[in-house]
């Protein structure tokens, strides 16, 4: 049923814009991996005997709605991309760009780094390795229908709103979710967003709430 939906949906867009969305995935893949106590990043770290990156890459790279990957790395792991491009057959991989000092900055220039047709970004944690191209696909056609997309999961804990140690609210967790990646966003939405950023000094943990900053749901 759900394909069903997903596949209508696709119709009836393709038939509103006249062609397929072009759509690049940024993948943000500068982390230093100091929390997980291991000599490796944690993008490299391995899983199933490739690095967590390249499970990643695989899933975005089979996903049909997915047309380049931009790898924002570390200046030292730059190459290392290239070489997974040949080995492991990431024929959309079409640029490794060094990240900035935030993971702001970092999303920034992967996005600035994109084909100059893209319609949408889908700006993805490389050490998220268990993504499905089947995730990525349901964000990005959520996107297409709201011009914003993020993945999330509800929350299965009690939560309580705190100051200090002393708890002051108890917070219902059916209205809460936890944020993950994918994040989609149509490119005027983003850009929008990015260089208001910039501008205001405004800095964010995710895109979502760049976009939230100019008034974008």
């Amino acid at each position: 049923m759900m394909s069903e939906i997903f596949n209508k949906a696709k119709e009836i867009m393709y038939a509103a814009i006249g062609k397929k969305p072009f759509v690049s995935a940024v993948i943000l893949a500068g982390g230093s991996g100091s929390r997980m106590g291991t000599d490796k990043t944690k993008q490299m770290t391995v899983l199933d005997s490739k690095p967590l990156v390249v499970h990643t890459l695989l899933a975005f790279e089979k996903c049909e709605y997915v047309n380049e990957i931009i790898v924002v790395a570390r200046a030292e792991e730059c190459e290392e991309y290239e070489n997974f491009k040949a080995e492991y057959g990431i024929s959309k991989l079409a640029k490794t760009v060094v990240g900035g000092k935030t993971r702001q900055e970092s999303a920034k220039n992967g996005f600035d780094a994109m084909n100059e047709r893209s319609d949408y970004v889908a700006i993805h944690d490389a050490a998220r390795a268990l993504i499905t191209p089947e995730q990525i696909k349901e964000v990005i056609m959520s996107a297409y229908a709201h011009g914003a997309a993020i993945a999330a999961t509800p929350s299965t804990d009690s939560i309580k709103y705190a100051e200090g140690v002393t708890v002051l609210e108890s917070i219902p967790r059916d209205r809460i979710w936890l944020v993950q990646t994918p994040q989609v966003f149509r490119d005027e939405i983003y850009r929008a967003a990015a260089y208001t950023a910039q501008k205001e000094g405004f800095e964010a943990t995710d895109d979502a709430s760049l976009v939230e900053n100019i008034g974008v749901t």
